[in-house]
């Protein structure tokens, strides 16, 4: 499996010539503070620190005054280069759509839990992927290893009867989505809301329907075409509805969720995601926790962020994904961000210079 050691680290300029601002600083420790316990105990697969890299850094998170987050920043971090830094970022948010706990008219469309057969195969079974883990699948009658069922095995009944269903929602095109995201609120028509947060999925690779949509020529700005926004995206699958369920199925990935009591949504770190601050990043390049710089053609996604989450989509070198928050601002921004230009990785200082003899 590829990691940020293996493309290569350089480093960048001093964090103190970053015009980082008090607002995205003062966000940035905050969800810092919130990652401190993990990253003082989880391996980090990048390769670029040890829990112990993090120990000063969060240490002297714990009692920093917001009033003074720049300097923190500055103080205790050094920037680094992944590569060449070349960059892109996308955006999501934690959508909310119409949904129950128990099914009734008009709320037709279940939402899973994690199958109790979904399983990793035993190393004699399959080989690894190439991230270096055992495929997901499940184990049949026979004890044979095999592919878990796909996003069109699993809505034509594959997993119906066996009690999965967590709640049941109004528009399987709002589901589909809100499984892209990761996690979101279930609003019921009495205006009690269920959160549910990213518990799982069947082992298929994601595939971006808006990928497949640009292969076949059918988005732009010429006449039948539609924008490559995630707001295009839907209004395609509306007015088009046999042939978008189609599409959908293309991405055979399926997303299993749990409800989440609490704060949240939470990101893969098991920490709560904030708008304006989390980035979800892939941990092969990335450490989970790490403050991540971003000099983007948008501004509003440039600036200081904190890894906390991942994503199937979220994969390489540089490849960022920005938290948005909820509601409909959240949605636009995130829906139509697609944004290019240069990352660092912030780690502690020292980092690099251990690094050098590797």
């Amino acid at each position: 499996m590829a990691t940020a050691l293996q493309a290569g680290v350089a480093p960048g300029p001093a964090v103190a010539s970053l015009p980082l601002s008090a607002a995205e600083a003062t966000r940035a420790l905050a969800s810092f503070r919130e990652s401190c316990p993990r990253l003082l105990v989880r391996p980090d697969a990048s390769g670029l620190t040890r829990p112990e890299d993090w120990r000063e850094a969060c240490t002297a998170a714990a009692g920093w005054s917001n009033a003074d987050a720049p300097r923190f920043f500055t103080s205790l971090f050094e920037a680094v280069r992944v590569g060449p830094g070349s960059a892109f970022a996308t955006g999501y948010y934690e959508p909310e759509i119409a949904g129950v706990r128990q099914r009734q008219p008009g709320f037709d469309v279940p939402v899973y839990a994690v199958p109790a057969d979904l399983a990793q195969a035993r190393t004699e079974h399959a080989a690894p992927t190439d991230r270096g883990t055992q495929p997901w699948g499940r184990y049949d009658a026979e004890g044979s290893f095999v592919s878990y069922f796909d996003r069109a095995g699993i809505e034509d009944g594959a997993l119906a009867g066996k009690g999965l269903e967590i709640a049941w929602v109004a528009d399987r095109v709002e589901l589909f989505f809100l499984q892209v995201q990761g996690s979101g609120r279930l609003r019921a028509p009495d205006g009690s809301v269920i959160r549910i947060g990213y518990a799982g999925r069947n082992g298929h690779p994601y595939t971006g329907i808006g990928k497949l949509l640009n292969q076949r020529g059918l988005l732009g700005s010429a006449p039948g075409q539609y924008p490559g926004s995630m707001q295009g995206l839907k209004r395609y699958l509306r007015d088009n509805p046999e042939a978008g369920r189609a599409l959908m199925r293309e991405n055979r990935s399926y997303v299993f969720f749990r409800e989440v009591i609490g704060d949240g949504p939470l990101g893969s770190l098991g920490v709560p995601v904030r708008p304006r601050a989390s980035v979800a990043a892939d941990p092969a390049f990335v450490p989970l926790g790490a403050p991540v710089w971003l000099a983007l053609d948008r501004a509003e996604a440039s600036g200081l962020w904190i890894a906390q989450d991942t994503g199937g989509a979220i994969r390489g070198a540089n490849r960022f994904d920005t938290f948005w928050g909820a509601g409909e601002d959240a949605a636009i921004i995130a829906g139509g961000m697609a944004a290019r230009g240069q990352a660092m990785i912030l780690l502690p200082r020292g980092a690099l210079e251990r690094l050098k003899g590797h």
